[in-house]
């Protein structure tokens, strides 16, 4: 053999090798929570949605730690406020005329500020008798009619509503991913008592019966400020059965496969298919559900504060600060008192309705881009 034919063997017997290392080197594995997250983030909508819930939490969360004004602060900078009076007057002849005169008198506290106005230097005693001097402090967002600074009020308005939704959404999630997984499950006469509860919960109009159980408890005496809390929970209890049935389907359909007969084959415990071979198989479902229940919530907690029979004045939420345009007076004159706090609901809505449909185009193993 020459030494041309031996390179020439040589050659050909390498190429394949390298070819196949070259192919290994550039190949690289991605894992289905990788996929996941590409599909996720390739979404323009869900990266606004994003976005839009990022600017929320650090708005609400961090934002008070560095606020000028207190939540429930008034403003005793004392001002000045013009009205117009009418007066009856007779003239010559004795024909009565009214003419409107202006007025003015000096308030106590600093109300309906504009936004971007400062307040004036004032002294106040505090709870021990001492006098404190404030110093004039910006109102990025005016006051409101009880003189609070509303930008500081919209910080932890949404913290009461995002927080207040978060545990009922995960309080209703728990209950419903248990009875859905017994019913789903178990099967049987435990599967037709759960069923039948689900369809006679459902016939029951949520908002009437909170309105019904708000009145009780005021006929109760229960603190105010104790009373969304109550009403959260009867409705944690009304709204769990949309995530039974989606839980109890998926079990139905999962406890057939090849792997949970395998898991029966092998004698394994009921609590330990459910929970770690059922169960986390429909995470992705529950994960989106979940993200649109948010929003529900939140729009839930607004239309009770709104109703008055949410938080108490003092304390601030975005559906009581809605609640303050209930005159045409603060509707047409001062809309930077409850304007704020309705574009914070949208936009929270809206971030978790985006991300909730942004995670199911991502979980769905059928999209193909």
């Amino acid at each position: 053999m020459t030494k041309e034919n031996m390179t020439t063997e040589i050659e050909e017997t390498t190429a394949p090798e390298a070819a196949q290392a070259s192919l290994s080197d550039n190949a690289r594995v991605i894992s289905p929570a990788q996929l996941v997250l590409r599909r996720f983030f390739r979404s323009k909508l869900s990266l606004i949605g994003l976005s839009m819930l990022v600017f929320m939490f650090v708005f609400c969360l961090i934002g008070p730690f560095f606020a000028v004004w207190g939540e429930a602060e008034i403003d005793y900078s004392s001002i000045t406020e013009y009205g117009y009076s009418q007066v009856e007057v007779k003239d010559a002849d004795g024909n009565t005329h009214i003419v409107y005169q202006m007025t003015s008198f000096t308030s106590s506290i600093n109300k309906y500020a504009k936004p971007f106005t400062r307040s004036q230097e004032y002294t106040q005693k505090n709870a021990d008798g001492e006098i404190i001097t404030y110093k004039s402090r910006l109102h990025i967002m005016g006051t409101d009619e009880n003189g609070r600074d509303v930008f500081t009020r919209l910080m932890y308005g949404g913290q009461k509503s995002i927080l207040l939704s978060l545990m009922t959404v995960a309080l209703y999630l728990t209950l419903g991913i248990l009875l859905g997984a017994l019913a789903g499950y178990v099967g049987g006469w435990v599967d037709q008592i759960i069923m039948r509860i689900v369809d006679v919960i459902n016939c029951i109009p949520s908002l009437p019966i909170i309105l019904i159980l708000a009145a009780m408890l005021e006929g109760a005496k229960v603190p105010q400020e104790m009373r969304i809390y109550y009403l959260m929970a009867i409705l944690t209890l009304l709204s769990w059965t949309g995530i039974a049935r989606l839980v109890r389907g998926q079990i139905l359909f999962l406890r057939e496969q090849e792997y949970m007969v395998a898991a029966d084959a092998l004698g394994l415990p009921a609590t330990r298919k459910i929970f770690k071979h059922l169960i986390p198989n429909i995470v992705p479902q529950l994960i989106v559900t979940a993200t649109l229940g948010l929003g529900s919530m939140i729009l839930y907690e607004s239309t009770l504060s709104y109703l008055g029979l949410g938080f108490p004045l003092e304390i601030a939420s975005w559906g009581r600060m809605v609640n303050s345009a209930t005159t045409f007076e603060i509707l047409k004159n001062y809309p930077h008192i409850w304007i704020p706090a309705g574009i914070c609901i949208i936009v929270t809505v809206l971030g978790f309705n985006f991300m909730g449909d942004g995670l199911r185009d991502a979980l769905d193993p059928k999209m193909k881009r």
